[in-house]
């Protein structure tokens, strides 16, 4: 019988991940499990992920206020901190901001607006127009801010950032200045030593900083970069992609995950006969029309994945097809026309018109951005995504 179906995605539930669990052999277990209760096969090409944070729970990968605030010191001394371009987020950087503080004698807080990187609004634009504020020029104190825009509080969480923020340095007793500008040169008019907080645009930013006369100058990365105190690390990525664990503690973004991926496929395979790819996820890369945040707030989607999962997509559009190449056939020979073309179309199609409007996007970063949807990030209880059908075509 013709298949009715194509790709499918199952979330699949497995216990609670402490410190010190074998994850290689929970994720395969668990996988296992499912595949005999569900009853369905574990076939080539399928594709198991792990959310990061169950990778970084079995690691131990914590880190406290008081290693966080000991390496900044280690890097500032006594210098004012510009603490520049942090996200606006309770779970990402609030707790990082405390250790910040408590190693700091006095911070520059530099908010870019009207939206930090990931698309968190201080103000809508349009208010900016309204008040005939150009936010790639204009550098504004806390009070011009407040004389502009007053008090707004965040559409999903209902904090006004500023004040948060701002009150969690003081609670350190740290001096605190807020201004807000969106070009790095900005802070090196109150200090030459500073912190960017940027995800995605931070080499960009050191490299101003740099060029323009900054002397001390590091980002989220190079913090707890190796263990302090024994603290846990990220060698790559530092306090990047860390989360909220307590009201003292980050849990950070896993390390050394190649190892674990490909070890799970080896098991799999060693307990199946099949070939399944893995992969470890993050944040998805996806942004949201109506509260205009920009999901990844992860330094990558994907920090570790096995090699078929390398590239991108290779694929034609259908309605193309139907519309242009065979807009003269319809039925069966539709579907035969198709099919063949599928069969036959090149290895690569970039610049084809054949492809246009598929999505230009790495293999990882989709399939991360599927898995961070299906299992969510409360308590839906399903950390391992299982997934059928992805690399199928419509002659499969």
């Amino acid at each position: 019988m013709e298949r009715v179906v194509g790709t499918v995605v199952r979330g699949l539930r497995g216990p609670i991940i402490n410190q010190g669990d074998n994850i290689e052999q929970i994720v395969v277990d668990t996988v296992l499990k499912a595949s005999e209760v569900e009853g369905f096969n574990i076939q080539d090409k399928d594709i198991v992920t792990i959310t990061e944070s169950i990778v970084a729970r079995a690691q131990g990968n914590y880190a406290t206020i008081d290693q966080i605030a000991k390496d900044v010191n280690s890097k500032f001394g006594d210098d004012t901190i510009g603490v520049i371009f942090p996200i606006l987020s309770r779970n990402r950087f609030a707790i990082c901001l405390r250790g910040i503080a408590k190693g700091a004698k006095k911070i520059v807080l530099m908010l870019s607006y009207p939206s930090d990187e990931v698309g968190n609004h201080l103000v809508d634009i349009e208010h900016l127009d309204e008040k005939g504020v150009n936010p790639w020029t204009d550098v504004l104190t806390e009070q011009q801010f407040r004389d502009h825009f007053g008090y707004n509080k965040h559409t999903f969480t209902g904090v006004d950032y500023i004040d948060y923020y701002k009150s969690l340095i003081e609670e350190y007793g740290v001096e605190c200045e807020v201004i807000f500008s969106n070009n790095p040169k900005t802070i090196l008019d109150y200090t030459k030593s500073v912190l960017t907080c940027d995800i995605h645009t931070r080499f960009r930013t050191k490299r101003i900083l740099k060029e323009n006369g900054g002397e001390k100058v590091y980002s989220l990365d190079n913090i707890l970069s190796e263990s302090v105190d024994g603290s846990g690390f990220n060698e790559a990525y530092g306090l990047l992609g860390s989360n909220k664990s307590t009201e003292n503690s980050v849990k950070l973004f896993p390390h050394t995950c190649q190892p674990i991926v490909d070890q799970i496929q080896q098991m799999l395979k060693e307990k199946t006969g099949k070939n399944v790819e893995v992969m470890i996820y993050g944040d998805g890369a996806f942004k949201d029309p109506v509260g205009k945040i920009w999901e990844l707030a992860d330094p990558v989607v994907s920090p570790a994945y096995t090699s078929g999962l390398e590239g991108t997509p290779n694929e034609v559009k259908l309605k193309y097809l139907a519309d242009n190449n065979f807009a003269h056939l319809s039925g069966e020979e539709l579907k035969q026309a198709i099919s063949q073309f599928i069969d036959n179309k090149e290895a690569d199609l970039v610049g084809s018109m054949e492809a246009q409007g598929t999505t230009p996007r790495r293999l990882t970063d989709l399939i991360g951005s599927l898995s961070d949807l299906t299992s969510g990030s409360g308590d839906k209880g399903t950390p391992i995504i299982f997934i059928q059908g992805y690399f199928d075509n419509y002659t499969k």
